[in-house]
């Protein structure tokens, strides 16, 4: 299996971070829990795995049957800490959704680390920093366009 090229895993990773992202302003802006920010780093995971479980990685002997089993379980489980930092306040909202996907996503990344692929490693860190820098500004800024406003309270990171 010959290695992606930089171009060929910035239009992945990038896609799947924006396409998801886009998902996460609807859910948003029609006052869902869940935002750009969340569903881009799901997407941004997703994806990033994804491009280490391609067959291809497993016919050319860069990752054993028992490798993807061992990345299986760790997902598995990472998942149900990261629903730990899920709180549903007394006043009916959902905090920490950005957090417990956050969670999941440095476990791919710790995965992708283990694995050795770098360039996935730096892209992938590259989008999440961005995403969760400007993230929140783009839906603050998508309420103010549309006319709507986002909750006081909302904080800019959960």
């Amino acid at each position: 299996m010959a290695l992606l090229d930089w171009w060929d895993i910035v239009l992945r990773l990038g896609v799947a971070t924006v396409a998801s992202g886009a998902i996460g302003l609807n859910r948003d802006l029609h006052g869902k829990p869940i935002g750009v920010r969340t569903l881009g780093i799901v997407g941004l995971a997703t994806s990033l795995v994804v491009l280490t479980s391609n067959p291809a990685a497993l016919e050319a002997g860069l990752m054993s049957d028992a490798t993807s089993r061992v990345i299986q379980g760790i997902l598995t489980g990472i998942g149900f800490l990261g629903a730990g930092v899920i709180i549903h306040s007394e006043q009916g909202k959902i905090r920490g959704l950005t957090s417990a996907a956050c969670v999941w996503l440095t476990a791919c990344i710790g995965v992708m680390c283990g694995l050795g692929h770098w360039r996935l490693v730096i892209v992938a860190v590259g989008l999440t920093l961005g995403l969760l820098v400007f993230g929140g500004r783009l839906e603050r800024a998508m309420h103010r366009l549309v006319g709507g406003k986002p909750p006081d309270d909302d904080p800019p990171h959960d």
